[in-house]
């Protein structure tokens, strides 16, 4: 009778573990899915070039801004959810983290005005007399119809920061591994009050992002150091990363003259369509700086006469590389803020045999944009730089630290510091 008891509690341990993992399997990801949703853009209110990311007790705003593509406008909602440092949904309850309900109602929008393509622009602030932030950490905003809340138009992130410590971050091309040739090492110091942190071994949990991408993100959680009142992370291999080149650059802001980057812009019933420049490998050529905004984009028509996000018109936008041949052994990605979140159908560039090149064309707005091709080898899903854009320790990149604070006992992760660093700067 022990024998089969101490079975079926081994069984029992072992479905709660597996329903336990399947719990946590959560799908997190900036994710578009209704087509109709456009140039999506989370920023700070005051400052659309930095991270996203308040800090709890100040008078920081977060902007949502959007488009839908439709003569008719549709009534829409939005909710938040709470995550860990690993974004997986944290053990609190809607209660312990938003004031109020967890849903409001998106009231700001308005139609396009003289554009070829009908769309609705919608706008809300966070946090708002609506919906404001109980804890700090990171969140998961979804916004959907508000008479079927089970249809998701997308999901997108943004976090919240108690700015309880500080975090010094910086970059160097004198890395472990090579000196001024291709890479950049991160190291970072957090500095807070003696005995503010009881055990950082293993209290902190630190992400660094380079330019904002996921897919090649590190997690840290043991210092090299550890004094009274601070830890280093410093010599982490895990914190090198390929140095890349400068962002690409384009602009549509004027349907009727050239802009930096584009051939023409010829109007086909029923929009514009805007061939950009032939792009070449880079790999090979020596490095030039350029001022770039780290993938981020602007929305801006030059002939406006009003508000650039009702006024902004949409263009089939043609993207060609030219590789003098087919890439073996992976796919080429084009990469920016502009199409974070789309299926990978608008990502992955196409092959076109006849002209050796790889193309795509994608539905843009108006504007100022930041681009580059990224190489995944199959079987992955990490972007490279160096066999296209190549890799020069020159380049200028920005480099996000987010330091999370997991005390014993506690139900969530406390992101309580950040710190930006600009390699090359």
């Amino acid at each position: 009778m022990n024998k089969w008891n101490r079975i079926i509690t081994i069984l029992c341990v072992g479905m709660i573990a597996l329903a336990a993992v399947a719990q946590r399997a959560v799908d997190t990801q900036v994710r578009i899915f209704d087509n109709n949703v456009r140039s999506l853009k989370v920023c700070l209110a005051n400052n659309m070039y930095i991270p996203p990311i308040l800090m709890m007790g100040g008078d920081q705003r977060l902007l949502v801004n959007f488009d839908y593509l439709d003569y008719d406008v549709h009534y829409l909602r939005y909710s938040v959810t709470h995550c860990n440092a690993d974004w997986q949904p944290s053990q609190l309850v809607e209660s312990e983290y938003v004031s109020g309900f967890n849903y409001a109602d998106i009231d700001d929008y308005a139609q396009s005005e003289a554009t070829y393509v009908h769309y609705y622009n919608y706008q809300f602030i966070l946090p708002n007399a609506d919906m404001e932030f109980l804890v700090s950490g990171n969140y998961l905003l979804t916004v959907y119809e508000q008479d079927d809340p089970d249809k998701l138009l997308f999901q997108t992130r943004f976090s919240v920061c108690e700015g309880t410590v500080s975090v010094l971050p910086e970059v160097t091309s004198r890395t472990d591994i090579e000196y001024n040739n291709r890479f950049q090492q991160v190291s970072f110091d957090v500095r807070y009050k003696p005995n503010q942190i009881k055990d950082p071994y293993s209290e902190f949990i630190c992400e660094v992002t380079q330019n904002s991408r996921q897919d090649n993100s590190v997690v840290v959680r043991r210092p090299m150091m550890v004094g009274v009142d601070y830890v280093t992370y410093d010599h982490n291999r895990d914190l090198i990363f390929p140095a890349g080149n400068e962002f690409r650059r384009f602009e549509t802001v004027n349907a009727h003259n050239l802009n930096m980057g584009v051939q023409s812009i010829r109007y086909y019933d029923p929009m514009y369509h805007a061939t950009l420049m032939v792009d070449e490998p880079r790999n090979e050529m020596q490095y030039l700086y350029d001022q770039t905004q780290f993938g981020r984009f602007t929305i801006r028509n030059a002939e406006a006469y009003g508000e650039n996000a009702l006024q902004a018109d949409y263009m089939i936008t043609h993207f060609t590389l030219n590789t003098y041949g087919k890439l073996n052994g992976g796919n080429v990605w084009l990469y920016g803020e502009f199409n974070e979140g789309y299926p990978a159908s608008q990502s992955i560039m196409k092959y076109d045999a006849s002209s050796g090149c790889y193309t795509a064309e994608l539905l843009l707005k108006q504007g100022a944009y930041n681009y580059m091709y990224l190489w995944v080898p199959d079987g992955t899903t990490t972007g490279q730089t160096g066999r296209i854009e190549g890799d020069h320790f020159e380049t200028v990149n920005e480099y996000l630290v987010k330091v999370y604070d997991h005390p014993l006992g506690a139900r969530y992760d406390h992101l309580v510091g950040y710190g930006v660093a600009h390699s090359g700067r």
